[in-house]
């Protein structure tokens, strides 16, 4: 058949492990035989990320502002170990927390949904959409070991020259170490955009809107998240109207005690921890971090397309001493299928669009006609189904996608 031509590039970011090898095999047999298509491609794998001092990490999310479409492979952020395994020079940053700060965006999870995977939760009949605010918090704190007795303190000193604002965080006592401490921040730019973009996201949608803080703990932290997310509700209130949508705010215990006697379809925007912690149990909720897709989008219309999952090292072992694998490589295709399907509707390329829903049916009939990885064969209720390596899936798929287009 003639190739689908795609007139503006997509960024690729490549990853490490077992989802790198199952990444080239991505594009190999179920992406570059249909699609004409420009890659401007970035290694971010550890090693290359490494070598280039994590330039290469900033340079691939200037590239998604310049091209604004990308889709990323699962990279690994090292910890002391990783350091160790591959000789490398520090503890280099998250990538993804990277890109998002660049980016300024906001991530959006939403589960993959098939008939023959229910949910766990039973009153679960629509996805639910996890909004992950992506910048500070937690993931931009400092923190220091106490190892001996002292006091913190938490100071403020103005730009203007005014006397500085200081407060006692705790005053330590004891042997050492005696305790920990850590600060963190956010700004009001970073918050306001995040509540746009879920306001906007829940609008184009259709879909009620959910956001939650612990603000009778936090009272100025949390509440300056729940005073802008009001603001903006107010900003929008006619939008939603229309829509016929609606915005409701919880304490996060409580949110999670109602998420799980309510229906979904909802988007359920959160902070950037609370976002880290609920998409994953929001997907194994649905099924598995392998049906969980995951896009970040920035105030401009920027997107980044990724699995929402890790680089699945246990099966990059056994893959190594050329052992059988049966990874999900669901979440790591519908990246692609994302990012083809948005650089098409940018583009006005209505055949590109459709190019990546005829994948997309491909994954969702192959595991609805009882093929499917190993993982899924606890949860699925078809009668029969068949458990594949991680090759054998993906051949099915595109045998599938040869009679879809």
């Amino acid at each position: 058949m003639t190739k689908i031509r795609v007139k503006t590039p997509i960024v690729e970011m490549d990853g490490d492990e077992m989802t790198r090898v199952i990444w080239a095999r991505i594009k190999d047999q179920l992406i570059l035989p249909y699609l004409d298509i420009d890659l401007e491609y970035y290694d971010l794998s550890v090693m290359h990320r490494d070598e280039t001092d994590d330039r290469v990490t900033f340079d691939s999310a200037h590239a998604t502002l310049r091209h604004g479409v990308a889709v990323k492979c699962a990279t690994i952020t090292p910890n002391d170990d990783r350091v160790t395994e591959f000789g490398l020079k520090r503890q280099w940053p998250s990538p993804n927390g990277t890109i998002r700060s660049i980016m300024d965006g906001t991530v959006f999870r939403k589960p993959i949904t098939l008939t023959n995977i229910p949910a766990a939760v039973k009153a679960w009949k629509r996805p639910i959409t996890i909004a992950r605010h992506a910048f500070g918090d937690i993931y931009r704190d400092k923190e220091i070991l106490v190892d001996r007795p002292g006091s913190v303190e938490l100071t403020f000193r103005p730009a203007d020259g005014s006397p500085p604002v200081t407060q006692v965080v705790n005053t330590f006592s004891g042997g050492a170490p005696t305790g920990v401490t850590m600060a963190m921040f956010n700004t009001d730019a970073s918050i306001r955009s995040f509540a746009q973009a879920c306001f906007t996201y829940a609008i184009g949608e259709r879909c009620d809107i959910w956001f939650n803080t612990k603000d009778t703990i936090s009272k100025t932290y949390h509440a300056r998240f729940r005073d802008l997310f009001a603001e903006e509700a107010k900003v929008r209130a006619d939008a939603m109207a229309s829509a016929g949508i609606t915005y409701s705010y919880f304490l996060i215990d409580d949110a999670v005690a109602q998420v799980m006697k309510n229906p979904g379809g909802h988007l359920w925007a959160c902070m950037n921890y609370d976002g880290d912690v609920l998409s994953d149990m929001v997907a194994a909720g649905f099924g598995s971090l392998g049906l969980m897709t995951s896009v970040l989008v920035n105030p401009d219309g920027k997107y980044e397309y990724e699995a929402a999952h890790g680089t699945v090292t246990r099966h990059f072992r056994r893959h190594e001493r050329g052992e059988e694998t049966s990874t999900n490589s669901v979440a790591s295709i519908f990246a692609w299928t994302g990012a083809v399907a948005r650089r098409g509707l940018l583009d006005g390329t209505p055949d590109v669009v459709a190019f990546a829903q005829a994948l997309e049916k491909s994954v969702i009939d192959t595991i609805e006609g009882g093929t499917m990885t190993r993982d899924l064969l606890a949860l699925t209720t078809s009668p029969d189904p068949k458990g594949v390596d991680t090759w054998a899936f993906m051949d099915a798929v595109a045998a599938s996608l040869a009679d879809h287009l």
